[in-house]
Order: structure tokens, then sequence, then C-alpha cells
């Protein structure tokens, strides 16, 4: 049996890609938050992106079948609503594979608050870099991204949005 670290542990969770973003880890993503090594085990703390979020379970399926592979048997995951998961918590590697795949990446840190104030956003495209952009819908392919559309090179992309 061989003996893992909390540094292997998270080396294994860096390769379970996020199941509605394949382009970013759950690692990238920020939903780890803890890592604990017992002598029965191993016991993971995650934070769901948003209460209700689809992904979370699948994201538990992927841990437990990853782990399992790597021969580790007694997993324990426990959901961790406290803090509430942020767009802070998002990678810098991660923001930048998000706008190479043409997801606009959050731009602000915390939660946006331009509905509540009606402010514009600029919300830079992802494929052309302009920000001559305009919001179709609050929401996009998933709850936590807004649909834009570009106004100079016509393209539709998502926003990822600050929460």
């Amino acid at each position: 049996m061989q003996t893992y670290t909390e540094q292997g542990i998270l080396d294994i969770l860096k390769e379970i890609p996020d199941p509605e973003i394949p382009v970013i880890s759950i690692v990238d993503l920020g939903v780890i938050r803890k890592i604990n090594i017992t002598n029965n085990g191993v016991d993971i703390d995650i934070t769901p992106t948003y209460s209700g979020c689809p992904a979370m379970k699948q994201m538990e399926d992927d841990i437990i079948s990853a782990l399992k592979q790597k021969g580790i048997e007694n997993i324990n995951l426990k959901m961790v609503y406290t803090p509430a998961w942020t767009t802070d918590w998002l990678s810098t590697d991660a923001k930048e594979r998000l706008r190479k795949y043409g997801i606009a990446p959050p731009q602000e840190s915390t939660t946006d608050k331009s509905f509540i104030t009606g402010k514009t956003k600029e919300i830079k495209c992802p494929r052309c870099g302009s920000l001559h952009t305009e919001m179709v819908s609050q929401f996009g392919s998933t709850a936590c991204k807004a649909l834009y559309k570009c106004k100079d090179c016509l393209e539709p992309f998502d926003y990822f949005k600050c929460i």
C-alpha cells in the first residue's frame, strides 16, 4: 500500500476536470478546501460554487473514483458551505485558460453588483479583446455564467460571473 501526502492527494485531484468547464480542474476552480490524511484514509472538504450546483455530485463521484484508482479506499468527503465559494478562489492560471477557451473570466473581486447599481459592465471579448460587448442574458450555458455578444467580431461568449 502506498502512502500519500496532502500534496500527493492534491496532485491527483488536479487531474479532475470541472464537469461543466473541462479546461480547468476542480482544484483550479477552488472547490477543494482542505485535505486531511488520517490513519483510516483521507478526509476532503469541498465547497460548492453555489448551493444547488448540479456539478457537485459529479465532482464527488470523480474525486472518489480518482482516489480509488490510486488505491485509496477510505475517502470521506464533507460539503463545507462556510465560507461561501467565491470567484476569488479561481487560480490566475484558470482565468487565463477560461479566456483561451472562449469564456471571459471574472474581471473583479467578489460579488458583481452592477445589476444593483445599474452601471454597465465592460466585459472584454475573449476572442478579439474588444470592450465593445453587450450582455444578452444574465444566464449563460450554466447559472454561474452570463451570455454576452461582442459587437465587433459578433461572436457570442460566456462571462464567468463574479460571485
